[in-house]
C-alpha cells in the first residue's frame, strides 16, 4: 500500500507547483514592463504625439517596431501595419457675430466664443443665415422604443432649431434616467437637425447639462475641428451651421420672444412636449472657414488563433496613441506629453501583445491590436476602422478599450463604462470576484462616458465593448488618497502635466491588465461569441451584423 501511495503523493505535489502557462505568461506583466512603453512615449521627443505630425510619425515607428520585436504580423488584409486615416481640417474665423431681429428690427447681437460658438456643419468655406426663423424643439429626440417624439410632425426645414442638452432624466422608467444615453449627446442633436433639414442647430449649454463649463466648449470648439474626408452627407448637408449657445444667451433669446427659459427647459422633460416657436424672432449668421488635409494613422497587428473553425474571429483590443501636440507654454513648457492619456492603455496593451504571442498555441480565435489615432479630435481613427474594418463586425467576439490606466496604485474595486450590458462586464466581473475585487458601474452615468472613447465607434457595429476605469478604494494608501488623486487628474487632464508623477503607483496597473489579459484569453476560447444583453441599445445591430457575417462567409 505504501509502495502504491507514494507515487500518488508526487504526483499531487508535483501537480500542485506548476502553474498554468497563462498565469506564467501574465506574471511577466510588471511594473517594469508597463512603464518601458509609458517613459518613451511621454517623452519630450515625440512632441506630444498630435495628429498629423512628426512626433505621430515617430509613434507610429516605435509602435511598429515593438509589434515586430513581440513577433506580431501586420493586422492590414496585405499584412502591414498602417491604416491611413484620411482628414479634412477646418478652422473657423473668430469674427463671427449672432444678429437676433424681432419682426425685422434688429434687437441683439451675440459674440463668437464669448456667447456661442459655431462652424460650417456642411464643410463650405462660407456660411450665410439671413433671418431665419428658430424654434425651440425640446431635447430634438425622436426615440420609438420610448414612444417619444419631441418634433410631433413639426415642419422645421430651413429652420433654427434650438436645442436643450441631454436627454429627459426625471423619470427612471424614461431613457435609464440619469444614464446618459446617444440621445443626449451632442453629436445626436446635430444628426438630427440634419435629418429633419433644418438650416442651423443651436444646443443650449448649461454646466449640470454638459458636465463642464462654457470654458471647455470654446476653447475645444475655438481650435481647428477634423473630420474624415470624403463625407458626402456632410458635404451634402442641407443644415448650414452646428453650435452652441451659453446659457446667459439663451436666456436673453427666449426673452425676446416673450419666453422664460427654465420654464421651457422644464417642459422638455415631459412625452407630451410640442415645438415651441420663437415668435417674430429670426437669426443671422455669416460664417468663414478654412481647410486643410493630412492623415492620421491607425497601426495594427495581429496574432492568429489555431482554431481553424474560429480564428476568422477576433478579440479587438483598442487604445489611442494620439495626444494634443505642442500647444502654448505654460511655466516654459509647452508639451503635452500625455503619459495617463494615453501612453498608459498603449503600454497595456503592448504587454497583452506580447503576451497574447507566447499564449499562440493555445488560442482558439484571433486578436486584433488596433492602436487608433485621432481620437483627441473626435475618435476619427476608430471611427474610420469602424466605416473600413479590417475584420467583419460579424466576426469579432469584442472589444476591450484601453484609455487611461489605474496609475495611482493597488484597488479593492474595478469601474467598468458598460458595465452591466453584455458578456464582456460579466466575464471581467466574474474573474474580479475571483480575485476578491468589486466591478462597479459608471458612478457618473450622467456624463455619457459610454459614448466618449473609441470602444463606442466600435459599439456602435454591434460589437460587445467594455471601457474599463480605475477604481477608487486604494489598498495601503493614506486616508484621503482617491480625492487626492481625482484633484491631481482633474487638474492635469488635457494639461502639459499629464506627466508621470512622484504619485504614479503601477501596482495597480499591473492588477487590472492581467485581468483584462485574463479575461481575454478566456473570451478567445470560449464556446460562444460575446452578446449584448436583451434590450440593449446595440443588440439589434449587433444581430444584423452578424447575420451579414454568416451570409458573407
Amino acid at each position: 500500500m505504501k509502495n502504491i501511495l507514494l507515487p500518488i503523493a508526487l504526483i499531487l505535489i508535483v501537480g500542485s507547483c506548476v502553474q498554468s502557462p497563462i498565469k506564467d505568461v501574465a506574471d511577466n506583466i510588471t511594473k517594469e514592463s508597463l512603464m518601458e512603453p509609458i517613459k518613451v512615449l511621454s517623452s519630450d521627443e515625440f512632441r506630444g504625439r498630435a495628429t498629423g505630425t512628426e512626433g505621430e510619425q515617430k509613434t507610429v515607428d516605435y509602435l511598429i517596431s515593438q509589434f515586430k520585436k513581440y513577433g506580431l504580423d501586420g493586422g492590414m488584409p496585405d499584412g502591414s501595419y498602417v491604416q491611413d486615416v484620411p482628414l479634412i481640417g477646418q478652422k473657423t474665423s473668430r469674427d463671427a457675430r449672432i444678429q437676433i431681429a424681432k419682426d425685422g428690427r434688429a434687437i441683439e447681437s451675440f459674440d463668437y466664443y464669448t456667447d456661442f460658438m459655431a462652424w460650417p456643419s456642411n464643410l463650405a468655406e462660407e456660411v450665410s443665415i439671413e433671418q431665419a426663423d428658430l424654434v425651440y424643439v425640446g431635447y430634438g429626440i425622436q426615440a420609438p422604443e420610448e414612444n417619444w417624439d419631441d418634433f410631433k410632425q413639426t415642419e422645421v426645414k430651413g429652420k433654427i432649431l434650438v436645442v436643450k442638452n441631454n436627454d429627459p432624466s426625471s423619470d427612471p422608467d424614461l431613457f435609464k434616467g440619469d444614464t446618459r444615453l446617444y440621445y443626449g449627446r451632442y453629436d445626436y442633436k446635430y444628426e438630427k437637425a440634419r435629418e429633419m433639414g433644418a438650416a442651423g442647430v443651436l444646443i443650449i449649454h448649461t454646466t449640470p447639462s454638459a458636465g463642464y463649463d462654457w470654458n471647455v466648449v470654446a476653447n475645444s470648439w475655438s481650435r481647428e475641428r477634423f473630420y474624415l474626408r470624403n463625407n458626402e452627407a456632410m458635404e451634402n448637408s442641407p443644415t448650414k451651421f452646428n453650435g452652441w449657445l451659453t446659457k446667459e444667451a439663451s436666456t436673453k433669446l427666449f426673452e425676446s420672444a416673450g419666453l422664460d427659459l427654465e420654464t421651457q427647459l422644464e417642459a422638455a422633460e415631459s412625452r407630451d412636449f410640442t415645438p415651441v416657436p420663437l415668435e417674430g424672432l429670426t437669426l443671422s449668421l455669416d460664417l468663414s472657414a478654412t481647410y486643410s488635409q493630412k492623415n492620421a494613422k491607425n497601426v495594427l497587428a495581429k496574432v492568429e488563433g489555431m482554431r481553424e473553425e474560429l480564428k476568422d474571429e477576433y478579440l479587438v483590443l483598442t487604445a489611442h496613441h494620439d495626444h494634443l501636440g505642442v500647444t502654448e507654454p505654460i511655466e516654459g513648457d509647452s508639451i503635452n506629453n500625455g503619459a495617463l492619456d494615453n501612453a498608459a492603455g498603449v503600454s497595456a496593451l503592448l504587454n497583452m501583445a506580447r503576451g497574447y504571442k507566447k499564449l499562440q498555441p493555445q488560442l482558439k480565435r484571433s486578436v486584433l491590436f488596433l492602436i487608433v489615432g485621432a481620437e483627441e479630435v473626435g475618435l476619427l481613427g476608430s471611427k474610420y476602422w469602424a466605416e473600413h474594418p479590417t475584420v467583419q463586425p460579424g466576426k469579432v467576439t469584442a472589444n476591450i478599450n484601453l484609455d487611461g490606466m489605474n496609475v495611482y496604485g493597488k484597488t479593492k474595486d474595478l469601474v467598468l463604462i458598460g458595465y452591466g450590458r453584455n458578456s464582456v462586464s460579466d466575464k471581467v466581473e466574474e474573474l474580479a470576484g475571483q480575485r476578491g475585487r468589486v466591478v462597479k458601474p459608471d458612478p457618473h452615468p450622467d456624463r455619457g462616458y459610454f459614448y466618449r472613447s473609441d470602444h463606442f465607434s466600435l459599439a456602435k457595429k454591434g460589437i460587445p465593448a467594455i471601457f474599463p476605469n480605475r477604481g477608487t478604494e486604494f489598498i495601503d494608501k493614506p486616508a484621503g488618497y482617491s480625492a487626492k488623486i481625482d484633484s491631481l487628474e482633474d487638474a492635469n487632464y488635457h494639461t502639459v502635466n499629464d506627466e508621470i508623477n512622484q504619485y504614479w503607483d503601477l501596482s495597480g496597473m499591473v492588477q487590472d491588465v492581467r485581468l483584462f489579459f485574463n479575461a481575454g484569453y478566456q473570451m478567445l476560447n470560449a464556446d460562444h461569441m460575446q452578446t449584448w444583453d436583451q434590450g440593449d441599445e446595440f443588440k439589434q445591430v449587433r444581430l444584423q451584423e452578424l447575420q451579414a457575417a454568416e451570409e458573407g462567409s
